[in-house]
C-alpha cells in the first residue's frame, strides 16, 4: 500500500497521454490567469508615461510597453503575409527600405507563421500578438513540466519546474521581446528526445522504453524553435549539439548498446531536417553580416549590456512582488537595466540549494547540474565574467549578440531540474514518515505550497497599453514612403500600422540600423530641404507622411507648415499631412 502511495506522488517517467493533455490545458489556463487576469499595479510606464490598463480589449491594447511589442506584432504579420503574397521578398520585408534582408535584422519569428496566416490588418496583428504572448508562457511551462517528468520527477515537481521556467522574474525584463520569451520549444524538444531514446536521469537508458516517434517529434520541435530566431536559438543549437556529442560518447563508453533501426533512421532524418532549417536561417543572417560588416558587436558595446553578479538578485520592473522594491537596485545596474536583471527566483534558489542535499538525482548528477549552473552564470555575466570572452571570440554567431544576460535561461533550466529532484525526494520522505493511508496527502502538504510560492514570486505586473490609431494618410500614400517622425521609439508603431497593406517604407526598428537607411532618416530632419528632396528622388521615395501629434516638439515640426511647391504636393488628411514627391 505504501508502495502505491509512493508511486502516486513520485511518478517515474511513464507520462501518459491524458497527463500531457491535462498539463497542456492547465498551462494555458494558468498563463491566461497570470498574464491577462492579474490587474497591473498603479505605476507609470517608461514609454510616454502611459498608464497601464487592465486587459479588456485584446484587439486595441497590447501587452507590454507598446514599443518593441508592436514591432514584434509586425514581424508575425509579415511572416504570414509574405508566405501568402510575397514569398520571394520574404527576407526583404516592406520595411527598412532601401535596404534588403530587413527581416534578418531581427529574429524572424517564422515559427509563428501559422498564426500570421490568420487575419489581416492592425487589429488582427494586435490580437494575434496578445494570444501568442500568452501561449509563449504556456509552452514554457509545459516544456519544463514535460522535461523533468521525463527525467524522473513527480507531477508536483514537474509543475514547480514549469512554473519556475515560465514565470522566472528575469523573463519580465524582456516583455517586448517575444523571441526571447519563446523558450518552451527548447525544454519540450529535450523532453521529447529523451523520451524517444528511452532515457531518464533516474533509470538511464532502457531499450524497452525507446519511442522513435517521440525522437522525431523532438527534432521537429527543435527545428521550430530555431525558426523563431537565434536570439535564444543560437545557444540552443550549441547545447543540442553538445548533448548529442555527450550521448554519443556515453553510448561508446557503455559498450555501444543496441539501437533499433527505426530510432537510428528517425534520428538521421530528424537531425538532417534540424540541420537544414538551422542552415537556412543561418545563411540569411550571414548575408546581413556580409552586407553590413559592422553588425557585429564590439566588446565595449557588449560591456554596456553585460549584467553584474548583483543582477542575480535583482528583479525587473514588471515583477509584481519585487519590481517596485528593486527600483534602486535596477538603477545601480546602469542603462538597459531591465535586460541586465537575472533573478531566477529566490524560491527557486532555495529549492535548488535543497536539491544539492536531498534529491532523487544521484550525487554525480547533482554535481554536474551544479557545475553547469555555475558555468552558465559565469557566461551570462558577459564582460563581467571570465568565460564569455571565449564564447565571443571562438563560438560563431555570438559576436553579433547584444545581451549576454539572456544566457541565464540555461542556469534557470538546470536550477529547475535541481529543484524538481528536491521536491520529488521531499514527497517521498513525507510518504515514508506517515501512515500509508495519509502518505499521498502528506506528500502534497509539503510540496504543493512550494509550487504556490514559485507562482507567487513569478506573478507579473504587465501593462496593456492602448495603441495610437493608424493615420488615415497611410492608406492614401503612394509607396515607397516614409513616415515622420522616424526614430527607433516611433517606428515600431509605424511598422504595426503598415500591416494594413504592407506598403514599402523607410521606417523600421532593429537592433542594427544600416548606414544607408540611417542617412535617409537623418537628412529627413531637414525636410523639405534640397538635400532631403534629392535623397527622396535618389531612392524613388514617392511620399512623406508627417504625423502631427508625433511631430510636434521635434525637429520635424516645421514640416507641418510646408506648403506645396514644384515637385512636392501637400494634402491634409485629418490632422496629418501627406506630401507627394514628383
Amino acid at each position: 500500500m505504501r508502495g502505491n502511495a509512493l508511486s502516486d506522488v513520485a511518478k517515474k517517467p511513464s507520462v501518459k497521454g491524458r497527463e500531457l493533455t491535462a498539463a497542456a490545458v492547465g498551462s494555458v489556463l494558468l498563463a491566461i490567469a497570470m498574464i491577462w487576469l492579474i490587474p497591473p499595479y498603479a505605476k507609470d510606464l517608461v514609454y510616454g508615461g502611459v498608464k497601464p490598463a487592465t486587459i479588456g480589449d485584446p484587439v486595441h491594447t497590447i501587452v507590454g510597453d507598446g514599443g518593441d511589442t508592436t514591432a514584434q506584432a509586425w514581424l508575425v504579420a509579415w511572416d504570414g503575409h509574405a508566405l501568402l503574397h510575397n514569398l520571394r521578398g520574404f527576407w526583404d520585408t516592406n520595411a527598412f527600405y532601401p535596404n534588403t534582408y530587413g527581416l534578418a535584422l531581427n529574429d524572424s519569428l517564422f515559427g509563428y507563421v501559422p498564426a500570421g496566416l490568420i487575419g489581416h490588418g492592425v487589429d488582427a496583428a494586435v490580437l494575434r500578438y496578445n494570444i501568442l504572448f500568452v501561449l509563449a508562457f504556456a509552452l514554457a511551462f509545459l516544456g519544463g513540466y514535460a522535461l523533468v517528468r521525463q527525467l524522473g520527477a513527480n507531477r508536483v515537481a514537474g509543475a514547480v519546474a514549469g512554473a519556475a521556467l515560465a514565470y522566472a522574474p528575469w523573463r519580465y525584463g524582456h516583455v517586448g521581446h517575444l523571441n526571447i520569451l519563446s523558450t518552451g520549444g527548447i525544454t519540450l524538444a529535450f523532453a521529447m528526445l529523451a523520451r524517444g531514446h528511452g532515457w531518464s536521469l533516474t533509470r538511464g537508458y532502457l531499450r524497452d522504453r525507446v519511442r522513435p516517434g517521440w525522437a522525431v517529434a523532438g527534432w521537429l520541435v527543435a527545428a521550430w524553435q530555431v525558426s523563431l530566431g537565434f536570439g535564444i536559438g543560437l545557444g540552443f543549437v550549441y547545447m543540442l549539439a553538445a548533448a548529442c556529442l555527450t550521448a554519443t560518447i556515453a553510448w561508446l563508453i557503455t559498450g555501444r548498446p543496441a539501437l533499433g533501426r527505426t530510432l537510428v533512421l528517425g534520428d538521421l532524418a530528424g537531425g538532417l531536417f534540424f540541420a537544414a532549417v538551422t542552415g537556412y536561417f543561418a545563411y540569411a543572417y550571414q548575408q546581413v553580416r556580409e552586407l553590413f560588416p559592422n553588425v557585429s558587436r564590439s566588446w565595449d558595446y557588449v560591456a554596456a549590456f553585460s549584467p553584474t553578479p548583483r543582477s542575480l538578485i535583482v528583479a525587473p520592473l514588471f515583477s509584481l512582488p519585487l519590481g517596485w522594491l528593486h527600483n534602486d537596485a535596477r538603477a545601480a545596474l546602469g542603462n538597459a537595466d531591465n535586460e541586465k536583471v537575472m533573478l531566477c527566483g529566490f524560491v527557486l534558489y532555495f529549492l535548488a540549494f535543497g536539491g544539492l542535499f536531498l534529491s532523487v538525482w544521484s550525487l554525480r548528477q547533482r554535481l554536474f547540474l551544479f557545475v553547469g549552473t555555475l558555468a552558465g552564470i559565469l557566461c551570462a555575466l558577459g564582460t563581467n565574467g571570465p568565460l564569455y570572452r571565449l564564447i565571443y571570440l571562438y563560438v560563431p554567431g555570438f559576436d553579433g549578440s547584444r545581451t549576454p544576460g539572456r544566457l541565464i535561461l540555461w542556469p534557470t533550466i538546470l536550477l529547475a531540474i535541481l529543484a524538481a529532484g528536491f521536491v520529488t525526494a521531499l514527497a517521498q520522505a513525507a510518504c515514508r514518515a506517515t501512515l500509508p493511508e495519509w502518505s499521498s496527502i502528506a506528500a502534497r502538504v509539503v510540496t504543493v505550497p512550494l509550487l504556490l510560492l514559485v507562482l507567487a514570486e513569478g506573478m507579473p505586473d504587465l501593462a496593456h497599453v492602448k495603441l495610437p490609431p493608424e493615420p488615415a494618410a497611410l492608406a492614401q500614400a503612394p509607396a515607397p514612403l516614409i513616415v515622420l517622425p522616424t526614430d527607433d521609439g516611433i517606428d515600431s508603431n509605424i511598422m504595426l500600422w503598415s500591416t494594413d497593406g504592407f506598403p514599402t517604407m523607410v521606417n523600421g526598428v532593429a537592433s542594427y540600423n544600416p548606414p544607408e537607411r540611417q542617412a535617409v532618416r537623418d537628412v529627413m530632419q531637414s525636410f523639405p530641404s534640397q538635400a532631403s528632396l534629392a535623397t527622396l528622388r535618389q531612392y524613388g521615395i514617392r511620399s512623406v507622411i508627417v504625423v502631427r501629434d508625433k511631430a510636434t516638439g521635434t525637429p520635424y515640426e516645421p514640416a507641418l507648415g510646408v506648403q506645396s511647391m514644384p515637385g512636392l504636393t501637400r494634402t491634409e488628411i485629418g490632422p496629418d499631412v501627406l506630401f507627394t514627391v514628383s
